[in-house]
């Protein structure tokens, strides 16, 4: 048959994805022109280190600093997006969602009316944001962080398409320290803090407490995972009668 060349672009190459490739491709070629996982150089970043709570009010302030500029807001939720997206329409934000809820239609209206300024801020999913090529998007915001590092590269480089200038503004909760610490050691850098307290990484999830069944331990001179012996409990109903 007639001769066939494949070629892939992307931000990052997961491990799982360069096996693919070689498992099927016939000696694939692969092309570097940054190292793995590396952002734009027009990109400017920056996290908030914050508590959930003050999230939505951290939002509302970052956005109302620049109102006609296009913003991508990224939520790790169906849910969260749709909720996100309502209470910004319901105090004044000129805002739509494109998720795994909506049809592909709505998704297709949502992005167009994005792409033309209808709407300046476009609250989204990684899934559903997958493939947007909008040039004009000045703000990514994370509001929240991704599970899977490679996913921030992607978020990130939405803006500061086609040699403009871009920022990203990432909120990192307690709870979501882990995850920045992985974005930062995939990408080599360490993101400039905008405000907020460092958390302590690998520190901030809170003990796991034992559960109705379980136990923090074997009673002193009991083995751990033993039943005490039957003739124990004798002698202990032996002394209450005798008392």
């Amino acid at each position: 048959g007639t001769p066939r060349q494949t070629m892939l672009f992307s931000a990052t190459m997961p491990k799982q994805m360069e096996e693919l490739s070689r498992a099927y491709l016939k000696d694939p070629r692969r092309v570097q022109v940054s190292p793995p996982g590396k952002a734009a150089d027009k990109i400017t970043q920056s996290v908030h280190f914050i508590d959930r709570a003050r999230k939505p009010d951290m939002l509302r302030e970052i956005l109302a600093r620049d109102l006609g500029a296009l913003t991508l807001v990224f939520s790790r939720t169906k849910h969260g997006a749709e909720k996100l997206m309502k209470d910004l329409v319901a105090d004044g934000f000129n805002a739509a969602s494109i998720h795994g809820n909506k049809s592909q239609g709505q998704r297709d209206r949502a992005i167009k009316a994005f792409r033309d300024g209808t709407v300046t801020i476009l609250v989204a999913t990684d899934v559903a944001a997958r493939g947007i090529d909008i040039p004009g998007v000045a703000y990514v915001i994370n509001y929240d962080l991704p599970e899977v590092p490679d996913n921030y590269v992607h978020r990130i480089g939405r803006t500061a398409r086609a040699g403009r200038e871009g920022e990203a503004i990432a909120f990192c909760t307690p709870d979501e320290a882990d995850q920045l610490r992985d974005i930062q050691k995939l990408m080599k850098i360490e993101i400039p803090v905008a405000s907020g307290r460092v958390p302590a990484f690998g520190t901030d999830k809170p003990a796991r407490r034992p559960g109705p069944k379980q136990h923090r331990g074997p009673k002193p001179g009991a083995v751990a995972g033993e039943k005490p012996a039957a003739n124990s409990n004798r002698r202990r109903q032996r002394r209450r009668r005798a008392a």
